[in-house]
C-alpha cells in the first residue's frame, strides 16, 4: 500500500490542543484533540503546563511517525495569544508559559510607558492598543 503524503499540524489553543494530518489536498486524514488542566505560576495565577504540553507534542509526533499509512513531509505549529517561553542558554525552560490574561505588574507598566513616551505614542508607533500581556509578543 502506498503511503499518504501528509503535513502534521499542531494547533495549540488555550483550551484545546489539536493535532492534524492533512493530505496533499488539505483534507484531514487524522485528528486528535486533548485538553489539559492549567497549573499555577509563582503568583498563583493560572498558566499553561509547558512540560505536559511539550511531552504531548513529542509523544504525538513520535506516534504519528510510526503510522505505516502516512508519510509526514512537514510539521507546522499554530499557537494562541501572545505566548512565549523563557529558555536558558541550553534551551531548557526556566519559567512557566504565562497566561496572556495575567495582570501586568502596574509599576513595571508605568515605568515602561514613562521611559518610552507614553501609551499613546507606543500605540501609534506599534499600531497596537495597550493590552497588557497581549502586547508581550
Amino acid at each position: 500500500m502506498e503511503k499518504i503524503n501528509t503535513i502534521a499540524i499542531f494547533d495549540i489553543g488555550k483550551t484545546n490542543k489539536k493535532f492534524f494530518l492533512l493530505n496533499e489536498s488539505y483534507n484531514i486524514v487524522l485528528e486528535k484533540t486533548v485538553q489539559f488542566a492549567e497549573i499555577e505560576d509563582e503568583d498563583g495565577d493560572a498558566c499553561e503546563d509547558v512540560l505536559l504540553l511539550t511531552n504531548w507534542v513529542q509523544s504525538t509526533i513520535r506516534e504519528a511517525l510510526q503510522l505505516p499509512e502516512f508519510n509526514i513531509r512537514a510539521v507546522n505549529f499554530s499557537t494562541y495569544g501572545a505566548s512565549f517561553v523563557y529558555l536558558d542558554e541550553s534551551g531548557a525552560v526556566v519559567a512557566p508559559l504565562y497566561n496572556y490574561l495575567k495582570d501586568y505588574p502596574s509599576g513595571l507598566r508605568e515605568q515602561f510607558y514613562e521611559r518610552y513616551g507614553g501609551t499613546l505614542k507606543i500605540s501609534l508607533e506599534t499600531a497596537s492598543p495597550v493590552l497588557g500581556n497581549l502586547n508581550s509578543g
